[in-house]
């Protein structure tokens, strides 16, 4: 997107994060340790938040100058594509189950895209505002509750959130009613079916072996 678009591993001893509970999950949940160690990042954690924020980088360096050329005469087409900005932390979030692994991912694809997204710095703010819609509904649970519809409820958010900060910038006050409608509605669809894909892709990930047990 423009620059002005703006932002577990689950070995088993995390049943504290991903809410489940086994031999010694009551003293560590009553003591805060559960707690303690749901924000923790083993290497191996880390390792796949890098291959995901890198694997995103390559994927949205040539979307963003895609989406950029589009916005000026297909704004809807480039509409089309805003979803793939959630894409890298909705598979995070999915796979890991980790709080923040979607913020930490679109940091580490935002620092890769900076010398490549013809807008510097300003895309690692890009990537972090786009990840906070996905971290936003497991942040109401504190990360406790990881149902798949909460990664829909962050879509859609973001769906109407998005063209109503960049009305300015899409000039939607322009637009005729029925465009606007569908502005949201082409956004909106963009970022509901890129969180599909995201969700397919990390399920396949975990029946592949990455990211560990849950």
């Amino acid at each position: 997107m423009s620059g002005t678009d703006a932002a577990g591993g689950v070995a088993s001893t995390d049943h504290a994060g991903t809410g489940m509970t086994g031999a010694g999950g009551g003293a560590g949940a009553g003591t805060g340790t559960g707690t303690g160690r749901r924000f923790r990042f083993p290497t191996a954690i880390l390792l796949t938040c890098a291959a995901l924020g890198v694997a995103g980088a390559v994927l949205l360096a040539p979307m963003n100058w895609l989406s950029t050329a589009l916005t000026g005469p297909l704004p809807f087409v480039g509409m089309a594509l805003a979803g793939l900005w959630l894409l890298p932390s909705v598979i995070a979030l999915r796979l890991l189950r980790r709080p923040l692994a979607g913020l930490l991912v679109a940091l580490i694809a935002g620092l890769v895209l900076v010398p490549f997204s013809g807008h510097g710095f300003t895309s690692v703010l890009t990537n972090l505002w786009w990840a906070a819609f996905t971290e936003l509904p497991f942040l109401f649970v504190l990360w406790r509750y990881w149902g798949t519809w909460m990664h829909y409820l962050g879509a859609v958010a973001v769906g109407i959130v998005y063209p109503i900060s960049a009305w300015a910038w899409f000039n939607l006050g322009s637009m005729t009613l029925f465009a606007q409608v569908a502005f949201f509605a082409v956004t909106t669809a963009s970022c509901i079916g890129a969180t599909a894909l995201g969700i397919l892709i990390a399920d396949r990930l975990r029946k592949a072996g990455v990211g560990g047990r849950r």
